[in-house]
């Protein structure tokens, strides 16, 4: 059944215009009065819905059940990420999004290649939280992680509280199958293409960030990242 984002109040009863996007999807899909999609607001469980008119671009639907449909990880894990270039950003989201992150952190980083700022900051923000949307659509997530704004390592660091990870080449790493283990609620952070300076990794490392390894071949900043996800939800 189609699975439809919908930031919107959603109850028993209601009767509402599906956002520009959805309406596209659902007139691509042939869908006509009466048949029953899925929507889901991202407060919790899905609503099924039934389609009771088709215009040019506007489609209205009415929700019906609510079903307490839950897909979420067992652990809350954050990704802080060095900005990787180019689809790769994207890419990373949205595979991020499918294996249970809850928040991911672009960052600023020395070696970064990618620089955003003001509006354009904004757009990219944007871009990736419709992103982990439509990945939730896919994967049947009910809870869109949240897409932070682009800040800079610094700022992220005076920011960050509860148990904390880095992936690092410092003396000392522990493997990351073992430092990554447990239950508690946990921020990873992964440098860019080129990995973080030596500076940023001690920066991190003095505001907590345990030093993780994740072995001796040298990963893509996206295939570390993913690396250390799966590894961190078991």
């Amino acid at each position: 059944m189609p699975r439809f984002f919908c930031d919107a109040a959603l109850g028993p009863g209601a009767e509402l215009a599906l956002p520009p996007g959805a309406a596209r999807h659902v007139q691509v899909l042939r869908a006509q009065p009466g048949d029953t999609i899925t929507l889901f607001n991202g407060q919790g469980g899905q609503w099924q819905a039934t389609v009771r008119r088709m215009g040019r671009s506007e489609v209205v639907v009415q929700v019906q059940s609510h079903e307490a449909v839950e897909r979420e990880a067992a652990r809350a894990v954050t990704l802080a990420i060095g900005m990787p270039a180019n689809e790769r950003m994207d890419w990373l989201v949205e595979k991020a999004t499918e294996l249970g992150a809850v928040r991911l952190a672009p960052l600023h980083t020395q070696h970064g290649v990618l620089r955003l700022s003001g509006e354009r900051a904004q757009k990219k923000q944007a871009h990736w939280q419709a992103i982990a949307q439509a990945a939730c659509e896919q994967c049947g997530r009910n809870r869109v992680p949240v897409v932070d704004a682009v800040r800079d390592l610094g700022t992220f660091l005076r920011e960050a509280t509860g148990r904390r990870a880095v992936l690092s080449l410092a003396e000392g790493a522990v493997p990351a199958r073992e430092a990554l283990a447990g239950d508690e609620a946990l921020t990873v952070l992964i440098g860019p293409e080129g990995g973080l300076s030596a500076a940023e990794d001690a920066q991190a490392r003095a505001a907590g960030f345990a030093p993780v390894a994740l072995g001796a071949r040298v990963l893509r900043a996206e295939t570390a990242a993913i690396a250390a996800l799966t590894l961190a939800l078991g």
